[in-house]
């Protein structure tokens, strides 16, 4: 991507809120659950990323968070079927023995005007992949989940202010947002805490590779802070809820979307 999407912010530290903590980060190996990734990492958790098929941004993620003192492990595979997230599961409790945190981020977006154009199977590839590998990990890691432990769902603003080309991103999306607070609601009880981050319009490669040159080269240019967000800016959001600064926080929504859907 050219610019390349901004993965930390420059000067970055971290303050070991995380330390001796493991993170499943799902998406984590480019755009915001790369981010994500990162910045866990300084705060002193290992990491583990499991992606679909891009080995190269895996092994970059991967490489950057050895950088930091940290550990990694890249886990690839389709997160829509749940026999794989189950294994993806386990290995990761065999390297690490233990998991802390669960960020659900894996997506996928195609871009389509008109409702006739989607396809059933894109309408269930989008599905698979947004929404059932978010209650298919969910399942499988409550297991090993402890009290204080958390859960983070990745919806979008797309949930709730619809967009005509991508009319089953948005729905999934919608459904994130409510598979966040019945989960919230049925793991409080376990001192499991279950949020979501709503991002506005960021700069990840979803964009380009969703949408025409005619959309992706003005992105962003509509909201009322004239541009996208950084994947950096993102991640701050996820720390937050992974944390005991949010200990009081359950079922919510984070809006992260430089004012755009307030702002109208």
């Amino acid at each position: 991507m050219i610019p390349r999407p901004l993965s930390e912010k420059p000067g970055q530290t971290g303050s070991g809120k995380l330390q001796g903590k493991v993170a499943v980060i799902t998406g984590g190996d480019s755009g915001i659950g790369r981010a994500i990734a990162y910045l866990f990492a300084k705060e002193g958790a290992d990491i583990a990323i499991v992606y679909l098929n891009e080995h190269g941004d895996a092994a970059e993620t991967q490489e950057r968070i050895r950088q930091l003192g940290r550990r990694c492990l890249a886990i690839a595979g389709d997160l829509g079927y749940e026999p794989f997230c189950r294994e993806a599961v386990a290995r990761t409790i065999a390297e690490y023995g233990r998991i802390d945190i669960l960020i659900n981020n894996a997506g996928t977006q195609f871009f389509h005007y008109n409702i006739e154009e989607v396809t059933a199977e894109q309408l269930e590839r989008t599905f698979r992949t947004n929404v059932f590998s978010y209650f298919y990990m969910a399942k499988s890691v409550v297991p090993y989940l402890r009290p204080g432990s958390a859960i983070i769902n990745t919806s979008s603003i797309a949930a709730v202010e619809g967009y005509p080309g991508i009319i089953d991103y948005s729905s999934s999306k919608g459904a994130v947002t409510s598979f966040t607070r019945a989960l919230a609601a049925s793991l409080i009880a376990r001192g499991i805490r279950v949020n979501s981050v709503a991002p506005g319009r960021t700069w990840t490669p979803l964009i380009p590779s969703a949408f025409p040159p005619s959309i992706y080269t003005t992105y962003g240019y509509s909201t009322p802070m004239k541009r996208t967000a950084q994947p950096a800016e993102l991640a701050p959001a996820y720390l937050f809820l992974a944390t005991d600064d949010s200990s009081y926080v359950v079922g919510q929504t984070l809006h992260v979307d430089g004012g755009e859907y307030f702002g109208q």
